[in-house]
């Protein structure tokens, strides 16, 4: 419960904004300034770490933070952190030649302080499929991985290109997605979740909610008519909430309550794809 619960703290951004390149406007080049390849990469997030073993690079990670578990070789990195900080004094005896930070998961003290201390830094901060791929590239260029990071990259496009023209057609489907069950949030236009439901051709019933990961009533979700409704397979989430008490929903009406592993919703990694698939077969079963 607590893994999900954090990871749904550093999905919704509770981080300020940082002053970091935003990543659409990064280039590898920003970054190499004619240095050679990073060799020893310090990785501030879960996704950062597995988009770095996919490139091949993973060998090259001296430290990363909490939860990063993907693969299985990433869990005997050794952790300076997580949510709540970073160990800044091991960071400096790491002396690493690149820091791959997360501008939306990392304290914006620690990102200024690293920048400050003079080290190289590399924001991964994916806010829709693309940008996977694209960070991808550039963690390729950044750590001499290129050929490798294009190959990872260009499967992935074709993946989700493929996905995205298998669904476009389909009747749309209207989604609730449950992001958390006490306080119950869902998600809007401009979160991560809404990219993987627009590929599979959903209509998120909290589209234009105010916020994008909006705190809702149960009574709201009742008046929106959802066919299905989204979980994480975490504990917390599924038995936070018995909608099976709410009849009058068609999503439970009709027996359409599905979990998913979170991690494969909610990372921005190659294996995003294999949530979006997850998603996609969910609302097709409300389809026949």
């Amino acid at each position: 419960m607590l893994r999900v619960f954090l990871t749904l703290i550093t999905v919704i951004g509770l981080s300020s904004v940082s002053l970091i390149i935003p990543a659409a406007e990064q280039t590898a080049s920003d970054y190499l300034q004619d240095k050679p390849p990073a060799k020893r990469i310090i990785a501030l997030s879960p996704h950062g770490v597995e988009m770095l073993f996919a490139i091949g690079a993973g060998e090259s990670i001296v430290a990363t933070t909490d939860y990063a578990d993907y693969p299985a070789a990433a869990k005997n990195i050794p952790s300076i952190g997580g949510y709540y900080g970073v160990q800044i004094e091991r960071v400096i005896e790491l002396n690493p030649d690149l820091i791959v930070v997360w501008q939306s998961g990392n304290k914006i003290e620690d990102i200024n302080q690293l920048r400050d201390l003079g080290f190289k830094l590399f924001n991964s901060d994916p806010k829709s499929l693309a940008d996977v791929a694209t960070d991808i590239e550039l963690l390729g260029k950044l750590t001499g991985h290129l050929a490798k990071a294009k190959q990872v990259a260009d499967d992935y496009r074709q993946q989700l290109a493929d996905i995205t023209l298998q669904n476009q057609m389909k009747p749309a489907v209207k989604v609730f997605y449950q992001l958390w069950s006490t306080p119950l949030m869902t998600v809007a236009k401009g979160s991560w979740i809404q990219n993987l439901i627009e590929v599979c051709h959903g209509e998120n019933v909290f589209y234009d909610a105010a916020s994008e990961y909006p705190q809702i009533s149960i009574e709201n979700v009742l008046l929106t008519g959802a066919e299905v409704i989204l979980q994480s397979q975490d504990e917390g989430n599924i038995l936070g909430i018995n909608w099976a008490d709410w009849p009058e929903l068609p999503a439970v009406k009709n027996h359409h309550i599905y979990q998913f592993d979170a991690d494969l919703l909610h990372r921005a990694t190659p294996r995003a794809i294999l949530g979006v698939n997850a998603v996609c077969e969910a609302l097709d079963k409300v389809r026949n």
